[in-house]
């Protein structure tokens, strides 16, 4: 079965870090760009970061541009968001999600995952 388990969110305040972590399984995960997506209360979803699968090139939503850094260890199948200077605006729950095109796009990817709450507090 193809599985995205993202996990890592949490309570945070103002100025504080969390690491995303999204674990892939039954599908070949290096052929895969991730992307990192989120959806706040009463908000569409935003594309907040992708990674492609070949040269590993990035982008990022100019909200989070300098503060959030994604990657990617095929080793682990497993991508990661990292997010400092959180801000509560970045409030919102994160989904990540598999697929052949690293774009902001939600309607390329294949896969996602459960999505996972980060809250932060002022």
């Amino acid at each position: 079965d193809v599985q995205l388990q993202a996990s890592g969110g949490g309570l945070v305040q103002a100025g504080g870090s969390l690491r995303l972590s999204c674990a892939a399984s039954g599908f070949t995960f290096d052929d895969y760009a991730v992307g990192w997506f989120r959806q706040a209360p009463g908000k569409e979803l935003e594309a907040v970061s992708c990674i492609s699968s070949g040269d590993g090139s990035t982008y990022y939503a100019d909200s989070v541009k300098g503060r959030f850094t994604i990657s990617s260890d095929n080793a682990k199948n497993t991508a990661y968001l990292q997010m400092n200077s959180l801000r509560p605006e970045d409030t919102a729950l994160y989904y990540c999600a598999a697929g052949r095109l690293a774009t902001a796009d939600p309607d390329e990817y294949d896969y996602w995952g459960q999505g996972t709450l980060v809250t932060v507090s002022s």
